[in-house]
């Protein structure tokens, strides 16, 4: 993404600052099931409405604070990069309902496994529709995960839809967001923005027949959909902080933290089976991240004596 007049161009180098902020955002990510399991007994479109509609007030006064409007401004006056913020949006909701609906049902493991695949996933599609160059141990980590979604869906009778579902809309995000020339912050302004337009109404709609949580709800209810806006905002805009301030490889390991603690949280706390069958696949799945991680810390080592 090319730099923008409000969005500063930052060095390609790891900072104390920014391995702070990182280990914050991807902490308070796995810490996240812990708050969708106290709400599990809402309905999983509710709360999606509910971490849209919140987190509006408090990306805008991120942004009130920074004073970083100019992105946003020439976003909503441009056809196509508003076009593209709404298909970002979508497919954002589309990946919080997933997530939100799978550790509302105990499948929480499910969840795990779909974060663990997405930067498998996304060397596939960057092969795929951008037509980089893949290494052997990129394609041996590939052809594990293969067999590791063959061994699920043999085991499960179907497609591990959850994580899947996750992977690539998780995968398709990053891809797009990459494309749309906005600064962070400003960019998941509008993506929320554009959520709450359906979710308003629809949030009201529930209020009205006293089938909603804020009004009909307890006050502990009222409290937690409330603060969906911080929960969800939070970790975004510091990753988006974090990420200016350390290197793409060192992003590419520290993004396997929040994944390993929805997996602990959800074995350990949940106490969601896990099976031999799904624990094989795990295992695949982290050969497999390691041979990933290898082949991305060897070309960050050739790029830097290149």
């Amino acid at each position: 993404m090319s730099a923008q007049p409000d969005t500063p161009v930052a060095k390609n180098e790891d900072t104390p600052r920014g391995f702070v902020l990182g280990m914050m955002a991807y902490g308070l990510w796995g810490f996240l099931p812990l708050y969708l399991k106290s709400i599990a007994h809402i309905p999983a479109l509710e709360v999606l409405a509910h971490r849209a509609i919140w987190s509006v007030p408090v990306a805008g006064v991120v942004l009130l604070i920074l004073r970083r409007f100019g992105d946003l401004k020439r976003a909503i006056q441009t056809p196509r990069m508003l076009g593209m913020a709404c298909l970002t949006a979508f497919i954002i909701m589309v990946n919080w309902g997933i997530y939100v609906w799978a550790v509302a049902t105990d499948r929480a493991l499910d969840a795990a496994l779909g974060y663990f695949l997405n930067p498998l996933f996304s060397i596939f599609l960057a092969a795929v529709l951008l037509k980089e160059k893949l290494s052997p141990r990129q394609l041996a980590a590939i052809g594990l995960v293969v067999i590791a979604v063959a061994i699920l869906t043999l085991d499960a009778g179907g497609l591990p839809w959850i994580s899947i579902g996750l992977c690539v809309t998780w995968g398709f995000y990053a891809l797009l967001r990459k494309t749309l020339p906005i600064g962070p912050n400003q960019g998941f302004f509008l993506e929320v923005l554009l959520i709450s337009i359906p979710a308003l109404p629809y949030v009201l709609w529930l209020e009205s027949t006293g089938e909603g949580h804020i009004l009909n709800g307890t006050g502990t209810e009222t409290l937690l959909l409330m603060m969906a806006g911080v929960v969800t905002a939070t970790p975004l805009m510091i990753y988006a902080n974090a990420a200016k301030l350390l290197r793409l490889s060192t992003i590419g390991i520290m993004q396997y933290i929040a994944p390993t603690m929805i997996f602990l949280i959800a074995v350990l706390v949940f106490h969601e089976p896990l099976s031999q069958i799904k624990l094989t696949a795990f295992v695949l799945i982290w050969l497999a991240l390691a041979l990933y991680t290898s082949a991305m810390l060897s070309q960050a080592r050739g790029a830097k004596t290149a």
